[in-house]
């Protein structure tokens, strides 16, 4: 079966709305991130969206309690969970989720096979994870395993044909639609949500270690 005939591997999505009080995905999708939340009156909140709602009735709850880190991410984590659920993007129609391309990414970019540690160190990811979604992969004929003939205990991954196509197929279509998404905000502006977020990233990176999703 090609990677187009079939539904997403993990069980379909979260029901819309079930998002955690800072505007978030459910806590089991997103990493903790062990932020401090300081007291005080709090920042405005702007725009209209769902995070503002959720900002504006914890002021009501809690009037002196500084919301300035819900409204980044809360925003942050929300942005991520609707963008892996769109189904209209090139991944979903695919049939693949974001989990699953990032695998075949990491050995199409990689250009070599990787042992399953190698593949949960390249793309973030619990060893459990790792297993579970190449079970998947195997089993629509995107990857293949097989045993090191230097030590048997040892598997390693690699791309069938009809997995390097799907990658092949599914990558540029995915900028593109990533690309309009980000339509809206101009050059310097993404330019500057970039050098932010890679800050952000880094320092939690540093400070909590690497995700294992």
């Amino acid at each position: 079966m090609r990677a187009t005939e079939r539904p997403p591997a993990d069980g379909g999505h979260p029901a819309e709305g079930a998002h955690r009080a800072d505007g978030g995905p459910p806590a089991d999708e997103a990493p903790p991130v062990g932020a401090r939340v300081p007291t005080g009156e709090g920042t405005s909140v702007t725009g209209q969206d769902t995070v503002a709602e959720v900002v504006r009735q914890w002021r009501a709850v809690y009037p002196g309690l500084d919301t300035g880190p819900m409204e980044i991410i809360g925003r942050v984590n929300r942005c991520a969970a609707l963008l892996q659920q769109a189904e209209d993007a090139p991944l979903g129609r695919a049939g693949l989720t974001r989990p699953e391309f990032d695998l075949l990414g990491a050995l199409r970019r990689t250009g070599r096979e990787l042992t399953p540690g190698e593949l949960a160190r390249e793309t973030f990811s619990s060893g459990a994870a790792v297993t579970k979604r190449l079970k998947q992969l195997s089993a629509h004929g995107l990857v293949e395993r097989r045993g090191d003939p230097r030590d048997r205990r040892v598997a390693r991954v690699r791309l069938t044909d009809a997995g390097r196509d799907a990658v092949d197929r599914v990558m540029p279509a995915q900028l593109a639609y990533e690309s309009a998404v980000l339509s809206g905000l101009d050059g310097p502006a993404l330019g500057e949500l970039a050098s932010l977020l890679a800050e952000l990233l880094g320092r939690l990176e540093g400070r909590l270690g690497a995700p294992r999703t």
